[in-house]
């Protein structure tokens, strides 16, 4: 039992400060994009990003200080429904973000406004897109929060079975054309809730490729030795559900234990990794999956 708690320490170590390095290196990305290319054409996104903007053309009141404010208030809300660890990586994401937030509103912004690397307003959100996209889909990969919509999607999905994605894209779509009413409704205005609509699926489709294409799930099978101690693991760490079977290497003509495993796409680098620290003369394969129905995954109708 010792053995077993001193690897999983080394398993939450080993990965510690890099997760953390890529957490503020997507929310940098995402700065450069939502501030230096998205917000000085007076564009509106979607999730609590947009709905600050909004705020911010209403009345004034800075961006990082309305996401602050917000997210907060959110995860009060949703303090009893989440877990402890989804907490501690929301509040870091909301800390950081403020703080990116509030150094671009500052500096960047302005220097952008006054010096557009890209002339054309298209253009300019097609790279904010990017920007955004790459850097929520850094973010995501390590299992980061950026807060925001991410809660309130965190709170439904607990309690209904509904795709997290579907809920984000509806919250989103709703943010970016209630700008149009909100906002003057002139023709300009028309333009760039367009916009805003179309770095909605760009923004998302960048999230999926950084993270692991266009697959919802991943399917593994692990070869090793120590297949009971994984198993366990993943059992009790990433929560998830484990099948051993009987193989049979015909070249050694060796019996062969191989553990299956289903997961979510975000929870195969975590499964990666904690199979690395228990034996790192593992075999492990992984595939996309289409499609995965039934506890745990999406609904069967």
């Amino acid at each position: 039992m010792k053995k077993n708690k001193s690897r999983r320490i080394k398993y939450l170590k080993s990965f510690y400060i890099k997760d953390y390095l890529v957490i503020i290196l997507g929310l940098a990305l995402f700065t450069i994009g939502l501030t230096g290319f998205i917000i000085p054409n007076r564009i509106v996104t979607g999730g609590l990003s947009g709905i600050s903007i909004i705020v911010k053309y209403v009345t004034g009141i800075e961006i990082w200080k309305t996401t602050l404010v917000v997210n907060i208030v959110l995860l009060a809300i949703a303090f009893r429904a989440v877990n402890r660890q989804y907490v501690i990586r929301t509040l870091l994401g909301i800390g950081l973000l403020s703080l990116m937030l509030s150094f671009g509103e500052s500096y960047l912004q302005p220097y952008f406004s006054e010096n557009p690397p890209v002339s054309d307003e298209f253009l300019s959100a097609i790279v904010g897109g990017l920007f955004c996209g790459t850097g929520l889909g850094l973010v995501f990969s390590v299992n980061g929060s950026t807060g925001g919509t991410d809660i309130i999607g965190a709170l439904v999905t607990k309690y209904y079975r509904i795709s997290l994605a579907r809920i984000l894209l509806i919250v989103d779509v709703l943010i970016v054309v209630s700008s149009y009413f909100i906002l003057d409704s002139d023709k300009e205005t028309l333009e760039r809730t367009i916009y805003g609509l179309i770095l909605l699926p760009l923004m998302w489709q960048m999230v999926e490729i950084v993270i692991n294409g266009a697959r919802q799930s991943v399917q593994l099978f692990i070869f090793s030795k120590h297949y009971d101690e994984i198993a366990t693991h993943i059992n009790t760490e990433i929560k998830r559900g484990c099948t051993v079977i009987d193989g049979l290497g015909w070249y050694s003509q060796t019996p062969q234990k191989i553990v299956i495993v289903i997961a979510r796409r975000t929870e195969a680098t975590s499964i990666f990794r904690l199979v690395g620290s228990i034996d790192p003369e593992a075999f492990v394969t992984k595939a996309t999956v289409m499609g995965v129905y039934g506890k745990g995954f999406d609904k069967l109708n």
